[in-house]
């Protein structure tokens, strides 16, 4: 019959206690910092905080709100209206240019 390979712990119970500790106490800004005394890779380190169970990720940051307001849709709709040009070569512009170019054909009209 073969026989199984035993396998090798990366991490001992030494190890891994030290680790749980410097992690409580720097949390995950620490994690380079902790690699580094336990000489292995930070992506070592973050896979073992996760299968201890104490690994908290990172929040992301949260998207930028929109800006309030006609879309650009709109705004080309009402540029249509009363612009004496077609508008569809502003499809590329931002809502911000085009709500210039509606403020000109207005003063202009």
């Amino acid at each position: 019959m073969a026989e199984r390979a035993t396998k090798t712990e990366n991490y001992s119970a030494e190890m891994v206690e030290r680790m749980l500790a410097r992690y409580e106490e720097l949390g995950n800004e620490g994690l380079d910092t902790i690699a580094e005394e336990l000489g292995k890779p930070v992506r070592s380190v973050r896979s073992k905080l996760v299968r201890e169970g104490v690994y908290v990720a990172a929040q992301k940051p949260a998207k930028a709100k929109r800006e309030e307001g006609p879309s650009k849709k709109e705004l080309l709709l009402e540029l249509e209206g009363i612009a004496p040009f077609e508008v569809e070569g502003l499809m590329g512009a931002t809502k911000a240019a085009i709500a210039d170019v509606i403020a000109f054909v207005r003063a202009k009209a």
